[in-house]
């Protein structure tokens, strides 16, 4: 692999990752996945594939909730899959099986009483834990059971997990993007919001409203307002970020059209998501 980090190939691997650690747990986890596996699953009938990375980001405040009561069956699932605590992080763990691979997964939660990227550490646990971010509490609010399967040597395996929705990934998205700009964070949005299942960016607009009205407000106001903003033109930084990223993947499109495909992705969307505010 070329780049172990971001390509289609590392879906395969970060896949295989947590069907493994799903199985050795032995039943459902109360997590809801949220990272690089999530976009394929919403973008299910686009002809153009999503960036694959070897990211699994799972959201964990409705393990939380439930007192925590699976958090040490999921720390021997990890280890028992052949995942390790990174050492200086312990809402990070990594499986480095395979030569120059590293899967990692990491434990994302959202409580109102703790800081922003505060660090909760898991009782009755030797080496687990969470990174509080804001925004990804969405997941654990609008998730749907899917089945996922891998190849795992002994056959194809399949587990079912909650997967975050629609307006739930988005919002936490859009979160994510607003707290750290990064490049691969507006390629997400603006992939996801063209190639969605549900018809497009105005579908995915009404979506986000119909599922989350009444939570559009505060930081996650502020957030929705920077993701238009950095997809006003085709020189916003989500717009290049978006046409740079796709044209990587598939070499010779035009980076212009693709760029002015974005801008009319995130206008469409805020059409669709139909608040005076925006």
């Amino acid at each position: 692999m070329s780049d172990p980090t971001r390509n289609r190939e590392a879906r395969t691997f970060a896949e295989a990752g947590l069907v493994r650690l799903v199985t050795e747990y032995g039943a459902t986890p109360d997590f809801v996945l949220l990272g690089g596996l999530v976009p394929d699953l919403l973008c299910s009938q686009s002809t153009q594939p999503h960036e694959g990375t070897t990211d699994v980001d799972v959201q964990v405040d409705l393990e939380i909730q439930s007192n925590v009561v699976n958090a040490r069956r999921l720390e021997i699932a990890l280890e028992g899959s052949g995942f390790k605590p990174s050492t200086e992080r312990i809402w990070r763990w990594k499986h480095e099986s395979i030569p120059g691979v590293v899967v990692k997964i990491e434990f994302l939660a959202d409580l109102a009483q703790e800081q922003n990227h505060s660090i909760i550490k898991f009782d009755d646990c030797a080496s687990l834990g969470a990174t509080n971010l804001r925004g990804t509490g969405y997941a654990s609010r609008d998730w749907e059971l899917r089945s996922i399967s891998s190849e795992l040597g002994a056959g194809l395996t399949t587990v079912d997990v909650r997967v975050a929705t629609l307006a739930a990934y988005l919002l936490a998205k859009t979160h994510a993007a607003y707290d750290r700009s990064l490049e691969k964070d507006w390629y997400d949005i603006a992939y996801v919001a063209l190639h969605n299942d549900a018809g497009g960016p105005v579908a995915a607009g009404r979506n986000v409203r119909q599922t989350f009205q009444d939570e559009l407000t505060g930081q996650t106001h502020t957030a929705l307002g920077e993701l238009r903003s950095n997809f006003a033109d085709a020189n916003s930084q989500g717009c290049i970020a978006y046409a740079q990223t796709v044209e990587r993947l598939h070499p010779g499109q035009d980076t212009d059209v693709l760029a002015n495909n974005a801008v009319a992705a995130i206008s469409e969307f805020f059409s669709g998501l139909d608040i005076a505010s925006f």
